[in-house]
């Protein structure tokens, strides 16, 4: 019976132990616990109730075994003299013949040095099955990356995180394009958007507005006055929507998120340039290039010229 409160005791041990060191992992299942249907959960209850049964009829086998040997050992005297089923398991596969081994002799004559002698002390069985399964687990590691080549090697498992979390980023990329509005464009003064952003503006608003910003149709870009506001959102919402009383068509289906941030960055850098033949002043004036409506600005040539 106190074997049996041992087990009971070190199970009881050992699960505290997980408990404690695998929160997170505690916490992941949780998650997933809470994402199954009511097929799932219920599958799973009856897993835990046989489990349960299993775990009771082995507890109730263990101590029907230890009643039935204390019995016989009671009727017969002489089998209280040997050693019970768990005496001899855990001297055949943990602990080995002790008191045998003390009784040994274990010095190694041939391996004396200045007096003192080597010991060739015993190796308890659970430490020798210990190594024998490191030995075998080593060769099949071995053949399995070595002989066969399934394994990946470390190398080839970083590649493959490269190549994974790549994806992964042009993922994040992409969902962050899409989700570009009026409410979380950014003025985006780097080369590469710049430089979208002049190849969109002179494929599809030079023909109102000039090559250089100056007017034509359209108002002129590059003065102080405006019709709509000169923020990043206001130009971005102008063109994402349009002025359809006034001509100015929606991009929105012919343009991505991402397409109109650039060019509307693109449109802010024009602001302050001199063009060819400037369109007379229309709307109200807001400031320019030294105003608070408008971000900083870079130098549109120079920074798209650097990008080519």
């Amino acid at each position: 019976m106190k074997n049996i409160l041992t087990l009971l005791l070190a199970f009881v041990g050992l699960a505290a132990t997980n408990s404690v060191f695998a929160q997170e992992a505690e916490s992941s299942s949780y998650d997933k616990l809470m994402n199954m249907d009511g097929n799932q959960l219920t599958l799973l209850v009856i897993m835990g109730v046989i489990l349960g049964i299993i775990i009771l009829l082995l507890i109730l086998i263990i101590y029907l075994m230890s009643f039935i040997s204390a019995v016989f050992k009671k009727e017969n005297p002489a089998m209280a003299l040997e050693p019970s089923w768990w005496e001899s398991f855990k001297e055949k596969f943990i602990t080995g013949d002790v008191e045998d081994e003390a009784v040994e002799k274990k010095e190694m004559s041939d391996h004396s040095y200045d007096g003192i002698t080597e010991l060739d002390n015993f190796m308890p069985p659970w430490l020798q099955y210990v190594f024998l399964i490191t030995a075998v687990f080593g060769i099949g590691y071995f053949i399995n990356y070595t002989v066969l080549g399934y394994g990946k090697t470390g190398v080839e498992e970083y590649e493959e995180e490269l190549r994974v979390e790549a994806v992964l980023a042009e993922e994040r990329k992409a969902n962050t394009a899409t989700g570009i509005d009026e409410t979380t464009v950014v003025f985006d003064e780097t080369a590469n958007s710049l430089a979208s952003g002049k190849a969109i503006f002179e494929g599809n608003c030079a023909a109102c507005h000039a090559t250089d910003g100056g007017g034509g149709v359209g108002p002129n870009l590059t003065d102080d006055y405006w019709l709509h506001g000169n923020t990043i959102s206001d130009i971005f919402s102008v063109i994402k929507y349009g002025v359809v009383s006034k001509g100015m068509i929606p991009w929105q289906d012919q343009l991505s998120p991402e397409e109109i941030q650039n060019v509307s960055s693109y449109i802010v850098t024009l602001n302050g340039t001199s063009p060819v033949n400037p369109k007379d002043p229309q709307g109200e004036l807001v400031g320019g290039s030294t105003g608070d409506d408008l971000p900083a600005k870079t130098d549109s040539t120079a920074v798209i010229a650097a990008s080519n």
